[in-house]
């Protein structure tokens, strides 16, 4: 049995600034102040009960900042009312947003001042996608799919196309095609991360060697949830685990290559854990 890892998987460019940001917190924490992120600074459970043994906790609302304590935005970023309230609760405020998200919520701002209505791929629920609607009008429409968004467009004034940074690439590209055809004039931003691009490029090249692929990272986590949907559109069977211990040796019997990948959100111990696991069925 043969196990391909891919070269990519694990911790993404955003995620490492965030995890570095907290890190140097916790080490210059000399007088050891309160220190909390404003919902969870990556989405990877394992990650996050890490730092709780390390005295950060875990704030879900602006309101819940104590005055005097640090307060570290996730790298999903957070909506800008929400930001606005931790000012006024004169808390310490570390920024750990990811760099192309922070571009993303700029570049959404510059179309939405022009009048135009944002058209957003990605998951309504998702916090990234939550911040990126704080930065554009009330009447922004968030679609998962081009059938949501042949049901809900409205071609009554000029828009924008964008994406969650981690969308998949080819659904984005489907969709800009067919809005060029409806709304040739409409300005399509550039927001999908290059890095999830090649991620999602990998694990495909990878499942097409592979008999099974095994994809690790949070259950919660929406580029993991991708990985493991673009793997199974080219017809190979995947499994999702956070964790080694989730692995079944049954589902790997009849494998005699076995592809891994993971999230952007997952530690090179999780993966080096999986790997090892899989390397001794």
């Amino acid at each position: 049995m043969q196990v391909i890892l891919a070269d990519t998987a694990g911790f993404c460019m955003g995620v490492s600034l965030a995890l570095k940001r907290l890190d140097k917190l916790l080490e210059q924490n000399e007088d050891q102040s309160p220190i909390a992120t404003l919902g969870p600074i990556i989405h990877n459970p394992q990650v996050l009960a890490a730092y709780a043994e390390r005295g950060v906790s875990q704030i879900d609302d602006p309101d819940q900042a104590q005055a005097g304590s640090t307060v570290v935005i996730r790298a999903h970023g957070v909506p800008r009312p929400a930001e606005e309230t931790l000012h006024q609760r004169g808390v310490y405020i570390v920024d750990a947003t990811c760099p192309k998200v922070k571009k993303a919520q700029l570049l959404i701002e510059e179309q939405s001042e022009q009048g135009k209505r944002l058209l957003l791929l990605g998951e309504a629920n998702h916090p990234e996608v939550r911040g990126l609607l704080s930065y554009s009008a009330d009447d922004a429409l968030v679609f998962e799919s081009l059938d949501e968004l042949e049901h809900g467009f409205k071609p009554d004034r000029e828009s924008f196309l964008a994406a969650q940074t981690t969308q998949d690439r080819k659904v984005f590209e489907a969709v800009e095609r067919w809005l060029k055809e409806r709304a040739p004039g409409s300005t399509v931003l550039e927001t999908i991360c290059d890095a999830t691009r090649i991620r999602q490029h990998e694990a495909i090249a990878v499942a097409k060697e592979a008999d099974i692929m095994v994809v690790a990272g949070g259950f919660n986590s929406g580029n993991t949830r991708r990985l493991v949907k673009v793997i199974r559109d080219q017809g190979t069977p995947c499994v999702h685990v956070e964790t080694a211990d989730q692995l079944d040796a049954g589902d790997f019997k009849n494998a005699g290559i076995i592809g891994l990948t993971a999230g952007a959100s997952t530690p090179d111990t999780i993966i080096n854990d999986i790997y090892n696991t899989l390397r001794s069925y």
